[in-house]
């Protein structure tokens, strides 16, 4: 490489050819930004215990320390990437970061509950511009075949460790420096990828698209999800046969139904429904919600079973919680390696079924429990999320142009995130439920707690396996062989996902 191509790599103010941008170390950057976010979605759980007695919590609101987040980082997720599509996808990366950075820093300086929450809000806006941004500039990094499927793949397990490492470090944290530390860690990376991000992310846009948006279609799917949490979550309290319950879930459908109008009728819409014709596409979203709501909905009932019912302490529970990012991590490889050389539609059924089955075993976990013996076997079983993480990442991008990319990559995120908090407010829901009613029949409170907690936990494994034969029905695995078997040169091109679409898609260092 010549001096003028590293200027250009570097940020030297000209545009980059393609071939001068190192794909493999924006990937990097890219990768941890996108690791914050997963890690923040679970990363407080160990430590609500401890912001509850600080900031004076009532325990059924601590679930909106996650659920805040979640919210606000799936509500907005499509919009973020429409914005990163026209704006710059490196621009809006980039003001994403700094919001979540700067929101990072209010929650660890947080004396209130409200504040807190709201600044989780905060926190989640700007997590949901950075994510769609940093996947669609590594879906036209890399051609669609075996290279993407390879980084994409790499994607999927950053996300799969991405929450039991959060709760690892939560724990290790809220141990040894205090829970404000949990949100300083943000400020640190945060800060620190700000300023690499121009030197080593190139920019992209679509060049000749016109600067439209869908703030209607936004407020409608994010309100509608809102209010959806919210009554699940009050439901307990309120009932469930109560006006204001019944109310609530009429209102979140009544939205749903009007986004789902507007966008039909949009000129720019804020998810082009035409994408839903892509099968694999549509079923692995379906899988993705169901995944996000199996799979979140499972660590959050966990860690309160570990700590409210075994006794355990935050760092404990983090590392109990490690077994299965660990083995995570060493099935990342064999799962990237069959999605590209077998069947698409066995690896997530495979996953999914052992997966749910995992979480099935958990349920049967005592009040007197052991590690060894009531939590390691599921464990291990659960460490194989990564085969469906991995799938349904590159199953979502499948057939997807440059144009779209920046939609696409949000649907996927937002397809997980609103998953994991609806799934995390049913879960939270159907275990205060139980709980009460078997306190109410004599139990004692460990016994009571217990009873809600397998409750919930079948609730997540069933969600698991009702997943399979959507699986099995909607994804196609010749989409993405027919794209993995395409020949592509890998001699450093970073290409858009079609050649029509390098015409209208702009670059630079």
């Amino acid at each position: 490489m010549t001096a003028a191509d590293l200027g250009n790599d570097f940020g030297g103010g000209t545009a980059a050819p393609p071939g001068h941008v190192r794909r493999w170390r924006a990937f990097s950057l890219l990768a941890v930004a996108y690791f914050m976010t997963a890690v923040d979605m679970l990363i407080v759980n160990v430590a609500l215990p401890t912001i509850g007695r600080k900031l004076d919590f009532a325990q059924a609101d601590l679930q909106w320390v996650v659920t805040a987040y979640a919210l606000t980082f799936g509500g907005f997720l499509l919009l973020g990437g429409r914005a990163a599509d026209l704006l710059g996808r490196r621009r809006v990366f980039t003001a994403g970061l700094a919001l979540f950075t700067a929101a990072s820093l209010a929650c660890a300086l947080a004396t209130g509950g409200i504040f807190l929450i709201t600044m989780r809000g905060v926190q989640g806006l700007g997590a949901a511009l950075v994510l769609p941004a940093a996947l669609s500039i590594v879906m036209n990094m890399f051609t669609e075949g075996t290279e993407r499927n390879k980084a994409l793949g790499l994607w999927g397990a950053i996300g799969a460790s991405g929450a039991t490492v959060g709760v690892l470090a939560g724990g290790a944290l809220t141990r040894y420096a205090g829970w404000p530390y949990i949100f300083y860690l943000n400020v640190v990376v945060g800060g620190v990828a700000l300023l690499l991000t121009r030197r080593v992310v190139p920019e992209s846009r679509l060049r000749d698209a016109g600067r439209r948006y869908d703030p209607f279609g936004a407020v409608t799917v994010t309100a509608a999800l809102v209010v959806m949490v919210y009554a699940i979550s009050q439901a307990p309290t309120a009932g469930w046969t109560a006006p204001r319950t019944v109310a609530l879930i009429a209102a979140s459908a009544a939205l749903l139904a009007a986004f789902v109008a507007i966008e039909a009728r949009a000129q720019a819409p804020l998810l082009p429904l035409r994408l839903f014709r892509l099968s694999t596409l549509a079923g692995s979203n379906a899988v993705g919600f169901l995944l996000g709501a199996s799979f979140y909905g499972y660590i959050f009932i966990g860690t309160l079973y570990m700590q409210q019912v075994l006794g355990y302490s935050a760092m404990n529970t983090g590392l109990a919680w490690l077994i299965v990012g660990v083995t995570g991590v060493v099935l990342a490889g064999p799962a990237q390696m069959l999605v590209t050389r077998t069947s698409v539609k066995l690896v997530l059924a495979a996953g999914l079924t052992v997966t749910g089955a995992g979480i099935l075993w958990a349920a049967q976990a005592p009040a007197h429990g052991g590690f060894w013996t009531s939590l390691a076997g599921p464990f291990l079983l659960t460490g194989t999320v990564t085969w469906i993480f991995i799938p349904v990442s590159i199953g979502a991008l499948v057939g997807v142009t440059e144009r779209d990319a920046g939609v696409a990559s949000g649907l996927i995120d937002s397809s997980q995130q609103l998953g994991g908090a609806i799934g995390i407010a049913i879960a939270s829901t159907v275990a205060a439920t139980r709980t009460h009613d078997l306190y109410a029949q004599g139990h004692t409170t460990t016994g009571a707690l217990t009873g809600g907690f397998h409750t919930a936990l079948w609730v997540c494994g069933l969600t698991a396996l009702a997943a399979v034969p959507i699986a099995i029905r909607l994804v196609r695995s010749t989409d993405i062989t027919q794209a993995t078997t395409t020949h592509h040169s890998d001699q450093g091109e970073l290409p858009c996902a079609n050649s029509s679409s390098r015409r209208s898609s702009h670059w630079t260092a």
